[in-house]
């Protein structure tokens, strides 16, 4: 039994519109004696706590085969014909819930597990870097990836809020997350965090100094996050800028908007310290 209501995150694969709702209203119905759950908007960064996948979709079922290796996220199929295997389990196409519940839960208990042998023999698992699904598995040799790759972006990082705790805070996790100051530390990870409350400042900031990560906190007064994202991304050399949004229940995430404007993708708030680390490992390639 879990003592308290995690909120465990969920990535919908391969649903249309109408079966994503009824998957949403059930899973927040889950009782109260288990975990909770919220599921991840198409253009969220974080990584999921789980999969829950339609199993008659084979572009669904290809794209969890080209999962990155050593990938820990369980997976729930609903249909199709895959058995239980590993961290993958399988429910018939009526769903029903208690079954649905006790399923995640037991693929939830196993996945904390998988975590915390993996802490203790001192390894990480590590987030996955790509901007987009995989279309197939990697079967090139790796001198073939490797030359694709690009160098991390050195630049600071911006943060656009209201006020500057959440700047402070996101330079104290990931100090402390490398076992250094993270504006003072060396090397690959070396860059400041940056914070102001002004759109005109933050276009200038851009323009002046390199950036290689803007958060835009979308409640924060008189900042209007689509223009502001707009008008960082159209300057000279913005290209390898990424723009996020920091977003709350209240706003209206609007995906070809932000697509337009330039937006890499959201992090939903209150935004976990796990989930902020992941990020800047995903982003600015900072050491696992």
């Amino acid at each position: 039994m879990h003592a308290t209501r995690y909120p465990y995150t969920v990535r919908l694969v391969g649903f249309a519109p109408a079966e994503c709702a009824r998957l949403e209203s059930l899973l927040a119905q889950a009782p109260r004696t288990g975990p909770s759950y919220f599921c991840l908007h198409d253009d969220s960064l974080q990584e999921p706590d789980l999969y829950l996948a339609n199993g008659d979709n084979p572009a669904a079922l290809a794209r969890l085969s080209c999962l990155p290796p050593g990938s820990l996220q369980p997976i729930l199929l609903i249909g199709g014909g895959g058995g239980d295997a590993g961290s993958r389990r399988a429910l018939p196409r009526s769903v029903d819930p208690a079954r649905l519940y006790s399923t995640l839960a037991e693929l939830l208990d196993n996945h904390v597990q998988a975590l915390a042998a993996l802490a203790a023999r001192g390894e990480h698992c590590l987030p996955e870097r790509r901007r987009r699904p995989r279309l197939g598995p990697d079967t090139e040799a790796p001198a073939h990836y490797q030359r694709m790759r690009q160098g991390p972006p050195d630049g600071a990082v911006l943060i656009i809020d209201k006020g500057g705790v959440f700047r402070d805070h996101v330079a104290r996790v990931v100090g402390n997350k490398l076992g250094t100051t993270f504006d003072n530390c060396v090397g690959n990870c070396g860059r400041p965090v940056e914070w102001t409350d002004s759109s005109r400042a933050a276009v200038r900031l851009c323009d002046e100094t390199p950036v290689s990560l803007v958060m835009i906190n979308t409640c924060a007064p008189g900042i209007e996050p689509y223009s502001l994202s707009s008008a960082i991304k159209s300057q000279d050399g913005a290209g390898r800028t990424a723009v996020l949004f920091l977003v709350g229940q209240s706003f209206k995430y609007d995906s070809l908007r932000a697509r337009d404007a330039g937006v890499r993708g959201l992090l939903d708030k209150p935004v976990a310290d796990r989930h902020l680390v992941a990020t800047f490992q995903k982003l600015l390639a900072l050491p696992a």
